[in-house]
């Protein structure tokens, strides 16, 4: 083969890539945008008069907008017309495409790539037309469709259809950092450099999972290196998250991109609560970090001392960090203490992986813990709500096939991890286990509903096998949580509670 015909087979493999990577963020802002009618359609015509020129098409963007979204078409193409496309600002140039996008979004934290982030000043913003080809007596007329998203609009994700369809358990990450904030790795020279984004995401594809969250402390510049990747890594949902760093604590906020004040105790954010409140704002999903660390000046605000708590507006717990499954660095007892006082909050875990290692001797590993959700797809919206809902179990090790399902009946009803059952005094409950993967292993109860269950054999003899115990409820609210032992008694999975209710 000669080099003449390898590069220009090279050429043609890369032309291709790009024009790939193209359509897929066409196709996902396409999906997003047809969920409700454009805000503004700007139509016109350009004639062989505009051939080789530039127009430039106002619109007023308003006070408020968070998104910015352009669908952008025209016609005469079999006449060979061709209009490129660009976007300014009241003040600068934010990007131009070309003829490569017909479609794009533009905010604060993120955009598509050609495109660049940052604030929407409300004004004037112009549509750059580019006219290198059109002929004489052709006509290209075009529509210009563009969506304002609000501040506090939900963020669906970088894709708003789902990388996966069918309810099943999906596996993930929900704690990792990069060279955004701490991450580091080898270079290729075998230096020690920031770690770049798509290295964790790799990692994350060579575990075997189905979605991460990339949690980098206080920062939301990730965003944009991940919007980018998200098309490539199209069997994966990559989410947006960020770690909240204080100095009482630390906690991952994860699905929007829009920036949340981190500095606890300072004007802005003076109170947890206000930092709560912007989190709801955003429609945000928030889980304290690591509550059993030690706080102090070997990792300041690791544990969680923050005064004044509302835990009713925590959603979730990182229940295991790390390797960290049981012992005072746990994050256990701290999230059994709030299910004593009462609340529903989703136990998850994290690896909080920092050089997007899968060595398990170079503990955090990525994966480890690994949080397995049941959701109805693999999308963004569903995983986070099934976050919410507690239908979720940890997998201590980072399995790709361990599953611990729990199931509970009462008069009629049924309910699975997470969920509240109805079962007043003297009502017979029926609990049903399935674990898979954990052979030799055994079942242990957790929880105030524990003592009053009966469970005469808890022992796993094969690799799948479903266990069944009653209880009889007695008129109290009570939760009852099933976890798996293996053979050396070290806690395998954990899982979420039921919760009875009278």
């Amino acid at each position: 083969m000669t080099r003449t015909l390898r590069q220009g087979l090279r050429a043609g493999a890369v032309l291709i890539a790009l024009v790939m990577l193209a359509f897929f963020f066409e196709a996902a802002v396409a999906r997003a945008q047809t969920s409700r009618a454009p805000d503004l359609t700007l139509t016109g015509t350009l004639t062989g008069a505009a051939h080789e020129t530039y127009a430039e098409l106002p619109f007023k963007v308003p006070a408020g907008t968070q998104r910015l979204s352009v669908e952008f078409s025209y016609t005469g193409k079999e006449q060979k017309s061709v209009i490129d496309l660009g976007l300014r600002d009241p003040d600068r140039f934010r990007g131009w495409s070309g003829g490569n996008k017909s479609r794009f979004t533009v905010a604060e934290a993120d955009a598509t790539p050609s495109y660049l982030a940052g604030p929407l000043k409300p004004g004037t913003w112009k549509l750059i037309l580019g006219a290198p080809n059109i002929r004489k007596a052709a006509r290209a007329d075009y529509v210009a469709r563009i969506w304002f998203d609000p501040a506090g609009a939900p963020f669906a994700g970088f894709s708003d259809q789902p990388t996966a369809s069918g309810e099943r358990w999906w596996r993930g990450d929900l704690h990792m950092h990069t060279g955004h904030s701490d991450g580091s790795c080898l270079s290729r020279k075998g230096a020690k450099v920031p770690c770049p984004v798509f290295r964790t995401l790799d990692a994350a594809v060579a575990r075997g999972l189905d979605f991460v969250a990339v949690t980098d402390h206080n920062t939301t510049s990730h965003f944009e290196a991940l919007r980018e990747l998200a098309p490539y890594y199209d069997d994966l949902l990559v989410m947006p998250g960020r770690e909240i760093t204080t100095f009482h604590g630390h906690a991952n906020l994860f699905g929007p991109t829009a920036f949340i004040d981190f500095q606890l105790g300072g004007p802005r954010a003076p109170t947890f609560a206000s930092i709560q409140t912007q989190s709801e704002r955003a429609g945000g999903l928030l889980s304290i970090n690591h509550p059993g660390l030690p706080s102090g000046e070997l990792c300041m605000g690791c544990g969680w001392t923050a005064p004044d708590t509302d835990y009713s507006r925590v959603q979730a717990v990182e229940v295991i960090n790390g390797g960290a499954a049981e012992g005072p660095l746990s994050g256990l007892a701290f999230w059994e203490a709030r299910l004593n006082e009462g609340l529903r909050i989703t136990a998850i875990g994290g690896s909080d992986n920092h050089d997007a290692s899968l060595d398990p001797a170079k503990a955090p590993a990525i994966g480890v813990p690994t949080t397995v959700v049941r959701a109805p797809e693999l999308s963004q919206a569903a995983i986070l709500q099934a976050i919410r809902q507690g239908h979720v179990f940890l997998d201590v090790a980072g399995t790709r096939d361990r599953v611990l399902e729990v199931s509970a009946s009462a008069g009629g009803a049924e309910a699975q991890m997470g969920d509240l059952l109805a079962a007043p005094a003297g009502a017979k409950v029926t609990i049903t286990t399935r674990v898979v993967g954990v052979p030799g292993g055994r079942i242990v109860l957790a929880g105030d509903g524990a003592q009053l269950a009966t469970l005469a054999d808890p022992g796993l003899a094969s690799g799948d096998q479903t266990l069944g115990f009653d209880l009889i409820a007695d008129g109290q609210a009570r939760w009852l949580r099933v976890d798996v032992r293996g053979a050396d008694g070290k806690l395998v999975l954990l899982g979420n509670p039921i919760y009875l209710r009278p």
